[in-house]
């Protein structure tokens, strides 16, 4: 009896230690994700900037560099709380607000959390590039990140959230983050307008080609190397589970740029690194809220499907006279919605149940009308009170120039010209 007793206390050291080790090593893979995910700030930035004309890539750069420094903030101030804080009616949690002492695990989660809501944000920015004023996107950005992307992600991420009672899937945030952030572009584009010369009198479309492709290319490299973070990273912990979720991820990935090249052939057009591009993300985006309850074949055939989805859904926002530069409510919103279905459809433990896909139906639908609606009359209020097109002229020039005083390209000694002047003007006023 004495030696079990003895026996007992040794090993209550051990385990302590063990437990510290797990929680140490768990901290260290979270910390790392979100460092991951962070990364794809700089993707963001590299394939919009490329997608746009030379003369706007500064002003490009600038609203995705601003767009994490504002999330973090003002996530740390109510993001956090209204997502994840006590959340009684299902509907947004009522304290957490500026956190200054918790748990140490609760560090992390807020960490990769506050780089979640960043992400969100900064898929508007491509969508309504080059033809929108800077201090007016970020004051829709700061209302993303600090209400309307956080009170849906109570609703599914918080314990308590109604759409999390109902069972609802959406792992690592297809519907959450990307579906959020497509949808509040959408009525982004909707409220600013095409860009000056995108259609013609009869509203046929015009092609604007972006200045640099291999920008384009690198940052989509960027995005898909930091998306191992962002749903391996979702387990919050450093699971045996993070290898399926990023087989998955690459699988689903890869499916989406061959489906747009096997598309293009079949149809006889031209292959276009852009079209690949986001194809390959479109597959990313899909397979976002399936990763961890998904088995690899699905997750091949929901990234083809997304690679699908992406090119016919930019092709519907022509036809709508919906100007996106970057493909952006294609790529995360409607390759979101397939993915989040698809979730539910090939759910590992009872594919193809009926119940499940409704749910998954309703998280969607859900999520549309909350964040479209919200969006929607934000950047009307917007638009009336601080004006958020930039001017025709200031468009024709380029945003660079009107909004920051600086060119990201000084090829013309007019641009250089025009920027010393405006730089004069700003310091006269200032």
């Amino acid at each position: 009896m004495r030696r079990s007793l003895l026996l007992l206390f040794l090993l209550i050291p051990s385990f302590a230690l063990a437990e510290d080790a797990s929680d140490s090593i768990n901290m260290v893979w979270l910390a790392t994700a979100a460092a991951l995910v962070f990364l794809m700030q700089a993707g963001f930035a590299l394939l919009e900037s490329g997608m746009s004309r030379s003369k706007n890539s500064l002003n490009v750069v600038m609203k995705n560099y601003m767009d994490v420094c504002i999330g973090t903030l003002i996530f740390w101030c109510v993001g956090y709380g209204l997502m994840f804080g006590t959340n009684v009616t299902g509907w947004f949690g009522t304290d957490g607000f500026f956190p200054n002492d918790a748990e140490p695990m609760t560090w992390g989660v807020l960490l990769f959390q506050t780089m979640f809501a960043a992400t969100a944000v900064t898929i508007a920015s491509g969508a309504m590039a080059e033809r929108t004023r800077y201090g007016a996107y970020l004051i829709g950005a700061l209302v993303i990140t600090g209400l309307i992307y956080p009170v849906y992600g109570s609703w599914v991420w918080n314990e308590d959230g109604w759409l999390a009672k109902l069972g609802f899937i959406d792992f690592a945030g297809s519907t959450v983050v990307h579906s959020v952030g497509a949808w509040c572009a959408l009525a982004g584009i909707i409220v600013v307008g095409p860009r000056l010369g995108r259609f013609d009198k009869r509203g046929e479309p015009r092609e604007i080609r972006g200045h640099n492709l291999t920008l384009v290319a690198l940052g989509g490299f960027i995005l898909w190397f930091g998306w191992f973070g962002f749903n391996g990273g979702s387990t919050l912990e450093a699971s045996v589970d993070i290898g399926l979720i990023n087989l998955n991820t690459q699988l689903a990935a890869a499916a989406g740029a061959v489906a747009t090249v096997v598309l293009a052939t079949l149809r006889g057009k031209p292959i276009l690194l852009t079209e690949t591009v986001n194809g390959s993300l479109a597959g990313l985006v899909g397979i976002t809220a399936g990763c961890a309850t998904m088995m690899p074949g699905y997750a091949l055939l929901t990234g083809l499907i997304a690679g699908v989805v992406c090119v016919f859904g930019q092709q519907l926002l022509l036809r709508m006279k919906l100007d996106d530069v970057v493909g952006a409510v294609a790529v995360h919103g409607f390759a979101g919605v397939w993915g989040t279905v698809a979730a539910g459809i090939f759910f590992i433990d009872d594919p193809f149940n009926s119940t499940i896909i409704l749910v998954q139906l309703i998280g969607v639908i859900s999520a549309f009308a909350w964040t479209f609606l919200t969006a929607l009359v934000m950047y009307l209020l917007i638009a009336l009170f601080f004006g958020l097109r930039a001017s025709a002229i200031h468009e024709q020039r380029g945003l660079d120039l009107s909004e920051h005083a600086e060119i990201g390209y000084p090829e013309f000694p007019m641009q250089t010209a025009y920027t010393a002047e405006r730089a004069t003007d700003m310091e006269t006023r200032g």
